[in-house]
């Protein structure tokens, strides 16, 4: 039989609010499977809902961060399986224009060099006019932002020094006190003021809040790489559309001028 869009809606409602599927299940009474099917189709299409509204954004200051996660399970725990970039760590690297606070891109994958190219030069190719871009100091960034913006950006890199207080080895679970902030301005003449990642890192927050997946501690996390994919754009897709912002009073998107009024979530699932 197939669902019906208000069951529909409500799912991804749930799913969206920070649900497990299992949980989800119990309280739509849908089945798990026909919830996964739901999360497959739905996410499929915000991510091109995404990436056909997404183009020649006008950003004035972009903030890029990264944020961890896992699939099936953690990297010590990978050891000669058939795909071990389908497992794993996974990290989603995040751009978010500061004045709108419009996830503007996003990619996951490895930590690795080939990831942030892949990232920064979907960003590029999203922007409509040079911008000013800060990240933290994860050092791939600076070949990456030069070799795919050349010298038509402001780029500055924020590196946080942490201090250890006790915590050593494999025992640390979170970054110890940050006890220095340095800014490296690396291309062009960005603002110093606006040199910040503060935004970005309050979304990567809001991110862990609001997908069960990204809960710590818990049997929640993604068993696929695809399913962790497809609730991510569904979650951008949401936050960018959707949901109003506390401080803005409309939505991301409509604040960057792409759309005229709030998104419902059944215009979530017809999108294209």
């Amino acid at each position: 039989m197939r669902t019906n869009e208000d069951a529909a809606a409500r799912a991804i409602q749930c799913l969206i609010e920070g649900c497990s599927i299992r949980s989800t299940e119990r309280l739509t009474g849908l089945n798990r499977n026909t919830i996964l099917r739901l999360l497959e189709v739905v996410g499929q299409r915000c991510s091109s809902l995404l990436d056909s509204r997404l183009r020649n954004l006008r950003c004035r200051y972009v903030q890029c961060d990264e944020i961890w996660t896992f699939v099936q399970k953690k990297q010590r725990r990978v050891r000669g399986d058939a795909n071990p970039y389908e497992i794993g760590d996974q990290w989603v690297f995040v751009a978010m224009d500061a004045e709108t606070k419009l996830i503007a891109s996003y990619f996951v994958g490895k930590r690795t060099m080939d990831s942030t190219r892949s990232f920064i030069g979907d960003l590029s190719r999203r922007l409509g006019n040079q911008v000013q871009l800060t990240t933290d100091g994860f050092p791939f960034y600076r070949n990456a932002v030069e070799d795919t913006f050349g010298l038509d950006v402001d780029f500055a890199q924020l590196v946080k020094l942490y201090g250890d207080y006790g915590q050593h080895g494999n025992e640390r679970y979170s970054p110890g006190p940050i006890v220095e902030v340095i800014s490296k301005v690396r291309i062009g003449n960005p603002s110093k003021s606006d040199i910040s990642t503060s935004y970005v890192e309050r979304q990567n927050l809001t991110m862990r809040m609001a997908l069960r997946r990204f809960t710590r501690l818990t049997n929640a996390f993604s068993k696929k790489l695809d399913n962790l994919k497809f609730a991510l754009a569904i979650h951008f897709a949401y936050q960018n559309f959707c949901r109003v912002h506390g401080t803005l009073r409309v939505t991301p998107a409509m604040e960057a001028g792409l759309t005229d009024h709030v998104w419902t979530i059944a215009e979530l699932l017809c999108a294209a």
